[in-house]
């Protein structure tokens, strides 16, 4: 898994508003980049609308919210629209951004990690015992631990 210092490695994966995002679309801005296992069951449901109900708290950060998971495209999209996700959320279904990044799980699926991105590309804080229900509070811990609200 990756840590602080590290830089982000190489990566594209398909978003659910059909464009493709890579590395270099991160860099110039602070980035919260959670991967989480499945999407549609129990768990990743909770955490994720944490993340939502907590977005207008994060919102004051500035920062780009991305959501990976080795679903497809449409069950993505299916699950962003069934949530009003407010951030994109991107189809890794060859788990390569996952591999990347070192979080690959059992079955190939992603563990519950979240990266704070650096505006050079660099890991700032990772997130590796993520509670479904608290999330978006810690990622908020995180970002005041590396950043100032704007």
């Amino acid at each position: 898994m990756l840590k602080p210092g590290d830089r982000i490695p190489n990566f594209s994966g398909m978003c659910t508003d059909g464009r493709i995002i890579t590395s270099d679309d991160l860099k110039g801005k602070w980035t919260v980049l959670f991967f989480y296992p499945k999407a549609f069951t129990p768990g990743c449901t909770k955490e994720i609308c944490n993340i939502r109900d907590g977005y207008g708290f994060l919102s004051k950060y500035d920062v780009n919210v991305l959501g990976v998971s080795k679903d497809d495209v449409e069950t993505q999209k299916k699950f962003k629209e069934r949530y009003n996700f407010p951030y994109e959320m991107i189809a890794d279904e060859n788990a390569n951004v996952i591999k990347a990044f070192g979080v690959s799980g059992i079955l190939g699926f992603a563990k519950r990690v979240t990266f704070i991105i650096n505006p050079d590309g660099e890991i700032a804080y990772v997130i590796d015992k993520v509670k479904v229900s608290e999330h978006y509070r810690q990622i908020i811990d995180a970002l005041e631990k590396v950043l100032k609200p704007n």
